[in-house]
C-alpha cells in the first residue's frame, strides 16, 4: 500500500515489542534511577546546610538572650552596664547629626528657593 507517497505494511498497529527495546527500557531505568539518586542526594545536603545555618543563628540568638538578661539584672541591682551607656551615647550622638544634616539641608533648600 502507498498512502501519501509513504509505503505502510499491512499488519498490526503500533510498535512492536523487541529485545532492543527491552535493553532500551531498563538503561532508560537506570539512568532514572542514578538521576533521582543524584537529586536525592542534592536535596539533603541542602537540608543539611539549612539545618546547620538555623542551629548558628538559634546559638547567636542565645547568646544575645544571655547578655539582655546579664544587662537586666545588672540594670536591676542599680549598675548601668556599660554597653547600654555606649549605646544610648551612640543614640545621642546619632540624633545630633541627623538634626545637623537636617538643618544643613533644610538651609540649602532654602537658599535655593530664594535665588531663582
Amino acid at each position: 500500500q502507498v498512502v501519501g507517497g509513504k509505503v505502510k505494511k499491512p499488519g498490526k498497529r503500533g510498535r512492536k515489542p523487541a529485545k532492543i527495546d527491552l535493553k532500551a527500557k531498563l538503561e532508560r531505568s537506570r539512568q532514572s534511577a542514578r538521576e533521582c539518586r543524584a537529586r536525592k542526594k542534592l536535596r539533603y545536603q541542602y537540608l543539611e546546610e539549612l539545618v546547620s545555618s538555623r542551629e548558628r543563628a538559634i546559638c547567636a540568638l542565645r547568646e544575645e538572650l544571655e547578655m539582655y538578661k546579664q544587662w537586666c539584672m545588672a540594670m536591676d541591682q542599680g549598675k548601668i552596664p556599660s554597653e547600654i551607656k555606649a549605646l544610648l551615647t551612640g543614640e545621642e550622638q546619632g540624633r545630633a547629626q541627623q538634626n545637623s544634616t537636617k538643618l544643613a539641608k533644610a538651609g540649602k533648600t532654602e537658599a535655593n528657593s530664594s535665588n531663582p
